[in-house]
């Protein structure tokens, strides 16, 4: 750390050789690396209730949500339109490519990501601020990585209010401060080293994507469309085999659902034995850790649950998510699971389940707290083949899981790389 003798300023860990001599960066609060030339170069969203069903459209003015709105990136999906003219009428939430929108609620609270090429401009949401930066001055790509640079998420999460979704207010989010370097050619040598790697980053998020969509088709060859009893490619020693047979999960499997031991009683965790609950069900096939852990006590007041069992999400928000384990544990209510009898292969009954998940989870129709009950879990029906067609299946898919849980890994070690690098790249005030 250096000091100035009338402002303090700091180096970060690491430095490019030709900035190591330069002065230390300084604290600048938000409002001021944006263009005060424009009108409108820091603005909230205060049009979300004047929007009416009338006002959206098939086509036109883009509308930014808050889903849009990544941790560092833009979210493409979750498309709405308003009219060209309604718009205009709202040009002060009007965004362009290159602004900065930032989420003002949610979880995390303060996200922020720059407005893609896609369009000509859009219309900002509600809940979301618009900063536009002054490129004389900074580099936007710069000031993108330092609002998402853990210093200042802190300073958000502390600044944010309410208890079960955070919120901050524009005039709060304005006066919040940043360390930035001033000179303009370190800030782009930073945002280039950190763009590439988040191009790497995308690249593999992109094959993850691709190879899911491939298993998605594949498994719509693999398993009978609806009304039929044999799926469209079968394996050549299967074509002649008998049509599949149907039958419900619980002549497939016995079905446990889980419980909870006593949580007033810490004697019950923090053990070895993994407890799953909706949570730990990832876009990975496997579940080998998980966030609570039970004791050998409370394990033995749990239901347990036999390795390479299927875990199918029944009750809430993340209803139909479906995982294997790969050792003994127990799980929340929230999960029905299924242990194969002889005859049915584990991973066959993990993909058929997961390529019939969007139907199974429609059962629960439309509630506050979505719910299928193990009754109504159990009641289940499926097309089977029999037990070697179903590890010729399962073997196929396995192949495919175990590439895309190779890149998830892939991305998951990137990702923390990242983290790592930028926590050296910007510095911290001690």
């Amino acid at each position: 750390m250096t000091k100035d003798k009338d402002t303090k300023t700091v180096v970060p860990a690491l430095r490019f050789p030709e900035f190591r001599d330069g002065e230390g960066w300084h604290n600048v609060r938000l409002i001021d690396v944006t263009d005060k030339r424009i009108k409108w170069h820091f603005t909230g969203g205060p049009f979300g209730s004047n929007l009416k069903a009338s006002d959206y459209t098939n086509s036109g003015i883009r509308v930014i949500q808050l889903q849009n709105i990544g941790d560092g990136y833009f979210v493409e999906d979750y498309k709405i339109y308003t009219s060209i003219e309604k718009s205009d009428e709202l040009l002060g939430c009007n965004i362009y490519p290159g602004n900065i929108i930032m989420s003002k609620m949610g979880d995390p609270v303060g996200r922020a990501c720059l407005i893609p090429d896609n369009e000509d401009r859009y219309l900002m949401c509600s809940d979301g601020i618009k900063l536009v930066i002054d490129e004389d001055k900074n580099d936007k790509y710069f000031i993108i990585k330092a609002i998402n640079a853990e210093e200042f998420r802190r300073k958000i999460e502390r600044s944010a209010t309410g208890s079960t979704r955070k919120r901050i207010s524009l005039d709060t989010l304005r006066d919040l401060t940043l360390l930035i370097s001033n000179n303009k050619v370190e800030q782009k040598k930073i945002a280039e080293c950190l763009g590439s790697l988040d191009d790497l980053i995308s690249a593999v998020a992109d094959k993850i994507e691709t190879l899911k969509e491939y298993k998605k088709g594949l498994m719509q060859q693999l398993f009978p469309a609806e009304g039929k009893t044999i799926p469209a490619i079968r394996f050549p020693e299967f074509r002649n085999a008998p049509d599949w047979q149907e039958m419900s999960l619980r002549d497939i499997g016995e079905i446990i659902t889980g419980s909870t031991p006593c949580t007033k009683d810490s004697n019950n965790y923090g053990g070895e034995k993994l407890f799953v609950s909706p949570a730990d069900i990832t876009d990975k096939r496997y579940v080998s850790q998980t966030k609570t852990t039970l004791s050998e006590k409370g394990f033995r007041l749990s239901r347990r649950i036999k390795e390479n069992s299927i875990l199918f999400v029944c009750i809430g928000s993340t209803i139909g998510k479906v995982a294997q384990n790969t050792r003994e544990c127990a799980t929340n209510q929230q999960i029905n699971s299924i242990m194969p009898y002889k005859g049915h292969v584990a991973d066959f009954v993990y993909s058929i389940l997961e390529h019939y998940a969007p139907q199974i989870a429609s059962i629960a129709g439309n509630q506050a707290v979505p719910i299928i009950n193990k009754t109504l879990f159990s009641s289940v029906s499926l097309l089977m083949p029999k037990e070697e067609e179903q590890k010729k299946i399962a073997d196929c898919l396995l192949s495919v899981d175990e590439l895309i849980s190779t890149e998830i890994d892939k991305l998951d070690q990137l990702k923390a790389h990242k983290k790592g690098l930028m926590q050296q790249l910007f510095p911290k005030l001690q």
